[in-house]
This record gives structure tokens, C-alpha cells and sequence, in this order.
């Protein structure tokens, strides 16, 4: 299905979508989901490298390490 005829569609339209528009509609959702999750993820990474890496320094200058 093409994008433009997606766009054109609005869920709160009167009319019921077909199989085809929601089952492309679902593959989008599905599609941006998967990359805000994949998004979450790294960032949750580097902030938990981040951390640690704050956490190795002050160890370091109290000499704990």
C-alpha cells in the first residue's frame, strides 16, 4: 500500500479501513515501535556506561580502586 494512501486515511474516519490499509497501518506501528525501543535501548546503554565510568572515577579519586 502506498504511503500517500496511508496518509490520506485517519483512523477516526467514518469509513472502516480494509485489510490491506490495516494490516499496513499495523505494519507502520509495528515499524516505529520497534525502532523507539531499539532507541530506548542504546540510550539506556550509554547512560548506563555513563554511570559507571562516573562511578570508576570517583573510585579512583578516593582510591578505593
Amino acid at each position: 500500500m502506498a504511503d500517500e494512501e496511508l496518509k490520506k486515511y485517519r483512523l477516526s474516519s467514518m469509513e472502516e479501513p480494509s485489510d490491506e490499509m490495516l494490516e499496513a497501518l499495523m505494519e507502520k506501528v509495528g515499524a516505529a515501535a520497534r525502532e523507539s525501543s531499539r532507541k530506548a535501548e542504546e540510550a539506556m546503554d550509554r547512560m548506563r556506561a555513563e554511570v559507571a565510568s562516573n562511578i570508576a572515577r570517583k573510585k579512583l579519586r578516593l582510591g578505593l580502586l
